[in-house]
């Protein structure tokens, strides 16, 4: 598969931040309209606010520092209203590489996180402050996130999305089957998925561990594709085998990016997360009483 073109006016390795001497494509073409960029050159569709931009001041510089960036496909983030971002999950440091790929090209991402993380000391508020979205993720409030996340894609955010709502289980780290929520929210709303590839967060943290490995410098390689054609499901009721075969759709898509970046042949089949009898959730390597 090739590569999906290098963003204009940005690079497509390392560098290829607004600090630097990149930028996105929206960025610059604001610049060029006179338009008032506000904090590192993107225009907002909401206020950045205190938590958003503490988090912003004390990570951006810690992820410039311990990876390489090498990312392509920022032309394929929508300017003109929200989207779902579908975004393989391989370590618990990735949101923070995918969030720093998506603020240095002028998107302020809005996450799906488990409800127990807004209940964790300081990082709650930070989440809480940055207006991220808790999802219950064995309750009736399940529900209650996907309509925030419609709710906020129809309103012109950016929302991430892990289709497969955990961390891969896949034994080589390929995305596995996933949970449904991108498609319903983007079928709902009307707005387009973005699929996004990531690659090398797993080399500073590696799935289900606590010790991160820093150094050497890792490469953090996020690839954003076109939008995932789902024309054939509009004007159909979500049922189960829509909401199924639109999210097959959009792991395809996500599972091709992630091909070309490893230069790697996926699995002929998706692990199935309850192969083994392995709960969905939690750490599957840590022994249950």
């Amino acid at each position: 598969m090739s590569r999906p073109p290098v963003p204009a006016g940005g690079r497509a390795t390392e560098g290829h931040t607004l600090s630097e001497g990149g930028g996105s494509a929206a960025a610059a073409g604001a610049e060029r309209q006179g338009e008032r960029l506000p904090l590192y050159g993107f225009r907002r569709r909401r206020r950045i606010g205190f938590w958003y931009r503490l988090a912003a001041v004390i990570l951006r510089p810690v992820f410039t520092v311990i990876t390489r960036r090498e990312w392509r496909g920022a032309e394929h983030l929508p300017t003109d209203g929200g989207y779902v971002a579908a975004v393989n999950h391989i370590s618990y440091v990735d949101p923070f590489t995918l969030a720093h790929f998506l603020f240095d090209n002028g998107h302020l991402p809005r996450f799906l996180a488990k409800e127990s993380l807004f209940r964790t000391f300081f990082i709650g508020n930070v989440m809480k402050g940055a207006e991220q979205i808790p999802v219950y993720r064995t309750d009736g409030d399940a529900m209650s996130a996907l309509r925030a996340a419609v709710a906020a894609v129809e309103a012109g955010e950016c929302v991430i999305i892990y289709p497969e709502a955990t961390l891969t289980r896949d034994p080589d780290l390929w995305p596995m089957q996933g949970k449904t929520g991108a498609a319903r929210v983007a079928l709902a709303s009307g707005r387009p998925v973005i699929p996004i590839a990531q690659w090398g967060a797993q080399e500073i943290l590696g799935p289900y561990k606590l010790v991160p490995h820093l150094l050497p410098r890792h490469a953090s390689r996020v690839v954003a594709g076109p939008p995932v054609d789902l024309s054939r499901f509009e004007g159909r009721e979500l049922t189960a085998d829509v909401l199924r075969e639109a999210t097959d759709a959009i792991l395809d898509a996500v599972t091709e990016l992630l091909t070309g970046i490893r230069q790697e042949q996926p699995p002929a089949t998706r692990w199935d997360p309850r192969a083994g009898g392995a709960p969905r959730y939690g750490n599957p390597n840590r022994r249950r009483r």
